[in-house]
């Protein structure tokens, strides 16, 4: 019914060479030389020093960020937990009504 039509490889163009033979090659053996010194590696980037005062600032924003993230997760909380609450409370009422509606016929 249905046949996939499948892409065909382009056949190669052009003069096409034959591989080469890489022919190994004799190895000598050289006169040994003196290690080098080892020389210290220079710093990449400069150290950072951090002060009191720095270090006291860094810990009073890091705990800013933590309480008002805190407070916003929180007050989240309690607005999803309010609003599901009251939801349930009319969907209550409004059971008790219907059924007192059904029963007074």
């Amino acid at each position: 019914m249905f046949r996939p039509k499948l892409p065909t490889m382009p056949q190669p163009t052009g003069i096409v060479t034959p591989p080469t033979v890489i022919e190994p090659t004799t190895i000598t053996p050289g006169t040994p030389t003196a290690p080098q010194a080892p020389t210290a590696p220079a710093p990449s980037r400069p150290t950072i020093q951090v002060k009191p005062g720095t270090a006291l600032a860094l810990v009073g924003g890091g705990t800013a960020v933590v309480l008002v993230v805190g407070a916003v997760l929180v007050s989240m909380l309690l607005a999803v937990a309010i609003t599901g609450v009251s939801v349930a409370l009319v969907a209550v009422v409004l059971r008790l009504l219907v059924n007192d509606m059904h029963k007074g016929r």
